[in-house]
């Protein structure tokens, strides 16, 4: 085995023990590009410097920056439409219904990236549901990443992200120009709180969520990291509550989830 290999094969030790991603022998080549910044930062010429400075370093702070970085970040605004779609005419007028008394309502983003996910939650609630506005709402987005949780407290993005899944009339009533950049708007962000957790390794969440959003997190999970993730997501789950998962996910866990078929989307509902 050429030194290269094993260099391969520790990093993706390294990834998997801090991330619980499993990158596969034929995309070592991801190495290369997606670690080349943190070279830079730390002043190393190759993966192979890296390595070695992992295995003098038994602290978890150069380990976890390897496993962010090999992290993928891909997000929009309103991605997959028919899910928004089926939860802004079905699902949650169910739980409104439901929570009437206690007037609140819980959502989690799961693996939120740099946010936009949680902010279309929320600009969802403000533009479709006015009877909210004396409600107690509570929108957490979660990510392994620091910098992407920094990202979407911040609430500002590119012309580039607004083009990808914004309607122009959102832009308008809910972000605000700043230089070459668009923010937030208070109204919206104060709706949103932003998290550092690992999906594989944070404890049991002690709050209870009505809605749920883990889209394409685990493609590359091994499948016993599947299913202790998936089992955090049913103990946080409320129990009239709803999971969405990536379109290319299923839970395989008919214990405790029930497909949800619809025309265009699926959803699941946790079984007790």
């Amino acid at each position: 085995m050429s030194s290269s290999s094993i260099d391969y094969d520790y990093l993706r030790s390294v990834v998997m023990r801090n991330s619980g991603n499993q990158v596969d022998p034929s995309r070592d080549y991801l190495f290369e590009s997606r670690l080349q910044r943190l070279l830079r930062d730390r002043g190393l010429q190759s993966l192979g410097q890296l390595v070695s400075a992992l295995r003098a370093d038994a602290g978890p702070g150069l380990q976890r920056s390897v496993a962010e970085a090999m992290t993928i970040n891909e997000t929009s605004f309103f991605r997959d439409t028919p899910t928004f779609d089926l939860l802004r005419e079905q699902l949650l007028p169910a739980l409104i219904a439901s929570r009437r008394d206690t007037r609140s309502l819980r959502f989690w983003s799961a693996a939120s990236s740099t946010g936009q996910e949680a902010y279309s939650i929320a600009m969802m609630l403000r533009e479709h549901f006015p009877l909210l506005a004396g409600w107690k709402i509570d929108i957490l987005g979660t990510d392994l990443s620091a910098e992407m949780v920094e990202r979407a407290s911040a609430g500002r993005y590119q012309r580039i992200e607004i083009n990808r899944g914004l309607p122009a009339r959102f832009l308008v009533k809910y972000l605000v120009r700043s230089a070459d950049e668009w923010e937030i708007a208070p109204d919206i962000k104060r709706l949103c709180r932003f998290q550092q957790r690992n999906l594989c390794q944070a404890p049991i969440m002690p709050e209870s969520f009505d809605v749920i959003f883990l889209r394409n997190v685990m493609i590359y999970f091994p499948q016993d990291t599947r299913r202790q993730v998936l089992l955090t997501m049913h103990r946080s789950l409320a129990p009239d509550g709803v999971l969405f998962l990536g379109l290319s996910e299923q839970p395989r866990m008919d214990s405790h989830w029930q497909t949800m078929l619809t025309p265009k989307t699926v959803w699941y509902k946790p079984i007790r």
